[in-house]
């Protein structure tokens, strides 16, 4: 009876044992990976956002301002993400965010009425940081800094994009730079008709 009885909790105590290594042994999930799952948890959703910081003030009239601003999760895929984001009737934004090797990537997709693409276009960067679950930072990458320089735009080479997701509360984006800071937060405590499909899209 007593070799039995010690038989069962070695069983037992193996097992526990074993599990822990289990647990231990299985690959964390990054940051940038609940991030990104987070996003992609709004799949199919639409917000309104607000400007909560605009600096410097703008000396001439701000294409943002006074205007409705919408962010809608609209293309969700394993590894992509396609995020119009719409200001009053100019539907020419899609944000997209793509998982490469543990990071992720944005960039900006910018189209005409007639769905061609801007020769602004496709820019944006590459998460170098780990971040974290909330926040992910996106310094211009080698590719966009090219077409910054190509298109005289000096001023935005130093762009570092950001977004925020407080899950059931607010989605941030943001642009920072020196002398330079905009940032547009989402409600997330309110869902909102979603709107068209963003120009050069439709068909999807």
């Amino acid at each position: 009876m007593r070799s039995r009885t010690a038989f069962i909790l070695l069983a037992l105590l193996t097992a526990g044992s074993s599990a822990s290594m289990a647990r231990a042994q299985a690959p964390m999930e990054s940051a940038a990976e609940r991030f990104f799952a987070s996003v992609a948890g709004l799949c199919g959703k639409a917000f309104a956002g607000k400007i909560v910081a605009n600096q410097p003030t703008p000396a001439s009239a701000d294409p943002f301002e006074g205007k409705s601003l919408i962010f809608h999760v609209r293309g969700c895929g394993k590894d992509r993400l396609e995020l119009p984001f719409h200001v009053g009737e100019d539907r020419s934004r899609t944000w997209v965010l793509t998982r490469k090797d543990g990071a992720i990537s944005l960039k900006h997709d910018h189209r005409h009425k007639d769905g061609s693409p801007d020769d602004l276009t496709m820019y944006g960067g590459l998460t170098l940081q780990p971040g974290t679950a909330m926040r992910q930072e996106f310094p211009a990458d080698a590719e966009t800094k090219e077409l910054f320089t190509r298109l005289k735009l000096p001023v935005s080479i130093p762009n570092v994009w950001a977004m925020e997701i407080e899950s059931g509360k607010r989605f941030v984006y943001e642009l920072a730079r020196p002398g330079r800071l905009f940032r547009v937060e989402f409600d997330l405590t309110r869902e909102v008709a979603p709107p068209p499909a963003p120009w050069g899209h439709e068909a999807k």
